[in-house]
């Protein structure tokens, strides 16, 4: 039985969907590769966009980073030209250590929660690294926070902490405190009944999120463009406050596994060979080959953005 057991977990880890190769931090290239050296050629001339992942449990420390698949599409604006700059992607890392008090975050007991918790420390993170992006010579104008899930929580916490420090931001499906949306059952009970439960069931938790939006929905502008989903599990009926903050741009994505009628699907590699599923859950869509249509408008959001910012002389 045992054996058995075995052997049944050696393929279920060995499946195209989970047996890409984690990414590290770098400069990406082509549709997953990293440059391990941090040099940027030209900075003044480049467009840095920096993509925070998601993450499996909030809060939780994690080593895991990013899965090949899930960063491909922002990597394929890797070299794409604005003006006369050359937009570089760089793949940042930063769901280990957890929290300070994780093990109670997620607590069903309204406790105290000592110290800061990951979200807080993954914002920082960003700022350190921009930092160092910019004594590179990149031009703090030129550069733009990205995300997924988590990744684009941190994206909207970041730009409302630090309004002056970056140019602006783009999140896909937002959303970190787990499946809101369908075990809550806002659709049926409506968002306010949702959360009201939420937050008596996770009370620390409820409280980070509540707090966390009442302090990005305070920002005077958010210039994020920001991508969801009306059936994402997570927060896609929970995402219309967004939309009531200055400088935002919202995009629903409206069809189920097909943007533009285009049918979704993930392109991953696993031991050099490239392998094709479907998309089965809508949260996932930003991986799928089919949401590189939006380039297009990422491209326009991020010339939008460094336009006016020169033009008022960020």
């Amino acid at each position: 039985m045992k054996k058995l057991l075995f052997l049944l977990l050696i393929t279920f880890f060995s499946t195209n969907a989970l047996a890409d190769k984690i990414l590290k931090n770098g400069f990406l290239s082509g549709e997953w590769k990293i440059d391990k050296t941090f040099k940027v050629e030209n900075p003044k001339n480049k467009i840095v966009l920096i993509y925070n992942h998601g993450s499996a449990e909030n809060d939780k420390p994690s080593k895991n980073c990013q899965w090949k698949n899930n960063v491909r599409n922002f990597a394929s604006l890797s070299g794409k030209k604005i003006n006369d700059k050359e937009v570089l992607v760089y793949n940042f890392c930063t769901d280990n250590p957890g929290g300070d008090d994780w093990k109670v975050f997620w607590k069903g007991k309204d406790v105290k929660y000592n110290g800061i918790p990951k979200l807080e420390k993954r914002v920082e993170s960003n700022y350190e690294l921009i930092e160092k992006i910019i004594n590179l010579g990149v031009p703090n104008n030129q550069i733009f926070i990205t995300g997924h899930s988590c990744g684009g929580w941190v994206t909207m916490m970041f730009l409302a902490k630090y309004p002056d420090k970056i140019a602006g931001g783009i999140s896909t499906h937002h959303g970190c405190y787990g499946r809101l949306s369908r075990q809550y059952k806002v659709k049926k009970v409506g968002v306010e009944e949702a959360l009201k439960k939420f937050e008596k069931k996770k009370p620390v938790a409820g409280y980070f999120r509540k707090t966390q939006i009442e302090s990005i929905s305070k920002a005077k502008n958010l210039p994020v463009l920001i991508f969801t989903h009306p059936k994402d599990p997570f927060d896609g009926l929970l995402s219309d406050w967004v939309e009531n903050i200055p400088g935002t741009d919202r995009v629903v994505i409206s069809e189920n596994f097909k943007i533009n009628n285009k049918s979704c699907k993930r392109i991953g590699e696993n031991s050099g060979k490239r392998w094709e599923e479907p998309i089965k859950n809508v949260h996932w869509m930003a991986f799928a080959d089919c949401f590189q249509q939006y380039n297009s408008k990422i491209l326009k959001f991020l010339f939008s953005i460094t336009i006016s910012l020169i033009a008022f002389k960020f």
